[in-house]
């Protein structure tokens, strides 16, 4: 039972987090997961998952979630905070889905194995709909600063597949402040280099020096900004580009509604 306890105790307090965020309140999140240690105490052997030990963990509180009937389908009753009610009224299996990759961190090949789901495509629906469901709770308006014109309509369409409005289309960092005079957007999708030299990063920074709002950079080159060396964005995504990725992304940063001042990049970035 020593090995198994040293397995399971790091890996406990994210399975509370997510268990939390599944149900919707603290009390029954901690009793599923108490009932998922049971269930480990009579088989340990179900940690030796060759995915390992947080996998299976994952697994077997799924499992067990998924075997009440009440949990297939989507209620609200419980939830108390504003983010967990969005949640609540997303239907159950794409909920699990988009938490175990946007709030546990799982890839798609271990959220797929989770849901025991054939293959990654099928994780990548769920999340899909996910996304979708969630901005019918959360729909807000999106600024994109884009100067590619046809990233640019791509970008537009799939924001608006997704139940959002699409305040307006920014080629430069002009235009992008100019925009945001009269509307303030609820998300912004940003290039990093736009079309008369300018930066996406100043456009952004001199954005949320009058409002805070969730930002998505989008850039060719995601390596210059993943150093770990200085403030790196929160959310970022390479081009080109998987339409599946933005979604998530989109629906993550909108979930989780970061504080983009703290992690948006200085000008030092530029």
């Amino acid at each position: 039972m020593v090995p198994t306890a040293q397995a399971v105790a790091q890996h406990l307090p994210f399975l509370r987090r997510y268990a939390r965020a599944l149900t919707g309140s603290q009390q029954s999140g901690d009793a599923y997961v108490a009932a998922t240690l049971e269930a480990l105490v009579e088989d340990p052997s179900v940690l030796n998952d060759p995915a390992g030990p947080r996998v299976a963990l994952y697994r077997m509180f799924t499992s067990i979630w998924n075997s009440l009937a009440v949990n297939r389908k989507a209620d609200a009753t419980e939830a108390t905070a504003p983010a967990e009610q969005r949640l609540s009224h997303i239907t159950p299996r794409p909920r699990q889905a988009f938490l175990l990759v946007a709030l546990e961190g799982f890839s798609e090949g271990d959220a797929a194995k989770i849901l025991d789901l054939d293959d990654v495509a099928a994780l990548r629906e769920l999340v899909e709909e996910a996304g979708r469901e969630l901005a019918a709770e959360i729909a807000t308006d999106v600024l994109i600063i884009e100067d590619e014109t046809f990233i640019a309509m791509d970008l537009e369409g799939l924001v608006q597949s997704l139940g959002h409005r699409v305040l307006g289309v920014a080629r430069t960092h002009a235009e992008a402040l100019a925009l945001c005079t009269v509307h303030r957007p609820g998300l912004i999708l940003a290039d990093i280099q736009l079309a008369d030299g300018s930066s996406g990063l100043d456009a952004v920074n001199d954005l949320l020096r009058s409002f805070e709002v969730p930002v998505i950079f989008i850039t060719a080159y995601p390596e210059r900004f993943l150093t770990g060396e200085r403030p790196e964005p929160a959310f970022l995504i390479a081009k080109p580009f998987q339409p599946t990725t933005v979604s998530a992304v989109v629906s993550q940063a909108l979930f989780f509604q970061r504080n983009a001042r703290r992690t948006t990049p200085r000008r030092a970035m530029a």
